[in-house]
Parts: structure tokens; sequence; C-alpha cells
């Protein structure tokens, strides 16, 4: 049995946990969040102990893999001190707010013989491990030109908590979703542009306060991948259910791929010229099973295997936006050095 920890009981933590109770091998033993009237209230609400500081949490020896689920600001911070107490942890995305503190991560982690992973692991789900498959299977070519659209609405219509998203914006909060996959998929990014806008900057949460995006709200990303292809990624907290523009595309020279939505691990995939619906690999999940990029580290762990949502890639991922973001201040382009181990696919789609 793998036990595990959850720190930051906030938006995201009933998903996790949800889910990560659904996996055999695997017990979550304990929450802990620094607001302590939230992690007491989802303590009582999901029948999970609550610790009552952070470092008891790291002192309690049951714990082997911390699940890093607070705001971006604490990520770091966190991470580096669940493995200096021993811990493998595997991290909500992006791994940090800086290239810098990323790379000094892996280090850490590398210097404590501790696992690192990071989330988004969609690209696990059935919907983009089959159009993966497409590509590896040359099904439409070569893949040459990717629309990416990331269009997550006003995120305050629905969000407990909308203040740190819109810290960071759409880019970073969800717009990585899409550059995991394609970069999984396609190969690391190689060249970046990009631009952004703050397009409503007076935003009212659920419960009536007034506040502004502290990045812009809007971007628009090129990127050249060392593949070959050229993607656009448009990701925003504006539109949402209002545009007829969704998911990703792959364009290839003899034909193209599509998939629906970026999230959930049943979406329709469909390809060829014109693009016909494609069967998913695999027992396709209704949504998101959100413990499942951490039950495949659990799994990496245990069989003495690399595991798949790999900090070296999350890390590049932090490039890419640390370059995205340098780009629309200076108006330039950005190249981008680093890579990661390719990730493989799912067994059953290989």
């Amino acid at each position: 049995m793998t036990t595990l920890a959850i720190v930051g009981t906030g938006n995201i933590a009933a998903g996790y946990l949800t889910d990560l109770r659904t996996y055999p091998g695997i017990a979550v033993v304990g929450g802990y969040d620094d607001d302590q009237a939230r992690s007491a209230a989802f303590g009582a609400a999901h029948d999970l102990p609550i610790y009552g500081s952070f470092d008891e949490l790291l002192a309690d020896d049951k714990v082997d893999v911390v699940v890093n689920l607070t705001p971006l600001a604490a990520h770091a911070p966190v991470t580096r001190a669940a493995l200096r107490a021993g811990k493998h942890v595997f991290s909500e995305k992006p791994l940090a707010p800086t290239a810098p503190e990323a790379r000094s991560l892996i280090a850490e982690a590398a210097a404590h013989g501790r696992r690192l992973g990071c989330a988004p692991h969609t690209y696990l789900g059935e919907a983009i491990q089959t159009a993966w498959k497409l590509v590896r299977d040359d099904a439409v070519g070569p893949i040459k030109l990717v629309y990416a659209e990331v269009n997550h609405d006003r995120i305050e219509s629905w969000h407990p908590a909308p203040q740190g998203p819109y810290r960071s914006g759409p880019l970073y909060d969800v717009g990585v979703y899409s550059l995991t996959a394609l970069t999984a998929m396609l190969g690391p990014a190689r060249r970046v542009w990009a631009y952004g806008t703050i397009l409503k900057a007076d935003r009212v949460t659920l419960s009536g306060e007034m506040f502004s995006p502290q990045a812009p709200d809007f971007s628009v990303v090129v990127l050249e991948l060392a593949g070959g292809a050229t993607v656009r990624l448009t990701a925003n907290f504006y539109v949402g259910a209002g545009t007829r523009q969704s998911g990703i595309e792959l364009h290839g020279e003899r034909g193209s791929i599509h998939i629906a939505d970026w999230t959930n691990f049943d979406s329709e995939i469909r390809a060829g010229l014109p693009p016909e619906p494609v069967p998913l690999l695999g027992d396709p999940y209704r949504g998101i099973p959100w413990g499942r990029g951490v039950a495949e580290f659990v799994s990496a762990i245990n069989e003495g295997r690399p595991h798949r949502c790999s900090a070296e890639h999350a890390a590049h991922i932090v490039d890419v936006l640390a370059a995205a973001s340098h780009s629309q201040r200076t108006g330039a382009p950005v190249d981008v050095t680093s890579t990661f181990p390719a990730p493989l696919p799912m067994p059953w789609a290989a």
C-alpha cells in the first residue's frame, strides 16, 4: 500500500481525493491547508484526517507521497520541503512560477533520491492517447500545423477563489494542458512568439468582491516545435460556450485530427479528410479522473520505471511559459533550448 497526503484543500482537492480513493494499492491518509477553516471543512466533508501543521504532515513516516495542490506561488516551497523530508511529490501544474525554481526542484529531487512528477496528466486519457496513436501511425501524414483553443470563460462565474488564476493568467492556468499534450506528442518547443492583453479589467467574485487580473486574460502563442510542427494556441478567461472554436486540431499532409476538447478523457476524436469519428482506445473515462496522473506516478515508483508526467517535461513547459511572457513584454521571439525524456504512450495505446 502506498500512502498519500494532500497539501492544499482548495477547488480541485475534492476531485483528486474522490478519484484517488478508487485505485487499489493507494491510501490517502490525511490532508493539510494553511487555511485551517477550509481544511477542517474539507476533512469533515470527505472523512479525511487533517494534520495540525505542514510540519506534522512532513514528520509522518506513513506518508510516502505528497500531492501538492496548493496555489502556484506555494508550489516550489511546498514541493521543496516535502522532498527534503524524504517524500515523493506529485505537484499540480505548473511545476513552479519560474524556470530557475523548476530546475532547482528537479535538482532537489535528485539530491534526495525522490521522485517528482507534475500535472497535467490529461494526455494520459483515452482521447488524447487515441489522437497520439494516429500521429505515431502517420494516419494523416507528418503534422505541420496545430490550432489549440483554450477558451475557458469567465471563471469568476463559478470558481470560489478566482483571484489566484487571474494572478497568473489563463496561459499558466489552463494553457498548460494543451502545451503539455502537444509537446508530449510532437516534441519540445524551440521558439516562442506571444501576445497578451487584458480584455476585461473589472471582475467580480461570487461573493461580490471586485478584483482585476494581474496578468493577461487573453494570450496568443505561436510555437515552433522540434518535430517540425507550428502551433498557434489561444488561451483566455473571457469567452467559453459563446465561441465555436474549441479543442485541438492537428493538420498533416493527408488530412487532419480533431480533438473535441482538451480536458475530458472521452472527448470525440475525428481523423481523415474530411475528419470522421474514430473509436477511442481503451475504456474511455467519462470526464476527468483527477487521480490518474498520481496513480501512474505511484505505479512507476513501485515498478521501478520512469513515470510519465515527468518533472523534466513540466520544467520545459515552465520554460515555454516564461518565454511567452517575455515575448509578450518585448514583442520579440524567444528561443527555448530545454528538452525532456519523451514520455511513453499508455500500454493499452502503444
